[in-house]
């Protein structure tokens, strides 16, 4: 499933955020793959920070890392760098910092909740986190069977996109839940994106 705008909204960052922050890294000297770490390194301070109770600070500092990482593929693609290890790396460590940032959330809840909203809460961290890492794991496994697809509703910057104002905004609770629900459904739609897929190729 398509979502209407997505393409033309993606093709807007892409010109206006992606190429501009690639040029002005490679002008610092950055490789693709120092970036992809950097972004990561940004995004384990982010859930220090949201562990900590420092959520707004938290956001902020994530959606930092996550601007960084629509550089990292541009930038490989500026320098003539792309290479499948590089783009090996920048898919573990989205989803290693992603996972640090619903950890983060975790010790959040843990140090600073009451004990009537911590089970509510990390149980919405989880559920999060899983059905976003299925998601990511599906896309990976499609194209390992040949079938390249990004069908859904909630992608990685969708995702990213939430985490940062979800914090920002002190309701992050509601936000994961948000996350949780459409990346379930998100899962089923890539799902059956793939067999179709699959089904058309045989």
């Amino acid at each position: 499933m398509a979502v209407p705008g997505r393409e033309q909204v993606r093709a807007a960052v892409l010109r206006y955020v992606e190429l501009p922050g690639a040029r002005f890294l490679r002008a610092l000297g950055f490789t693709a793959n120092a970036v992809t770490l950097l972004g990561f390194g940004i995004s384990v301070v982010a859930a220090g920070l949201v562990g900590s109770g420092w959520l707004v600070a938290g956001g902020i500092v994530f959606l930092l890392g996550g601007a960084l990482d629509l550089m990292d593929g541009a930038l490989a693609r500026l320098t003539g760098t792309a290479s499948p290890f590089g783009a090996l790396l920048d898919s573990v460590f989205d989803r290693l910092g992603e996972a640090a940032l619903f950890a983060g959330l975790a010790v959040y809840a843990i140090r600073e909740l009451s004990e009537g909203r911590q089970l509510f809460f990390i149980s919405v961290v989880l559920a999060a986190l899983i059905f976003s890492q299925v998601v990511s794991y599906l896309r990976a496994r499609g194209e390992g069977l040949g079938a390249f697809t990004r069908a859904g509703l909630m992608t990685r910057t969708e995702r990213v996109i939430l985490l940062g104002v979800g914090l920002m905004v002190q309701q992050i609770e509601w936000f994961l839940l948000v996350i949780a629900v459409v990346s379930c459904i998100t899962l089923w739609q890539r799902m059956f994106a793939i067999r179709d897929l699959l089904n058309k190729g045989g």
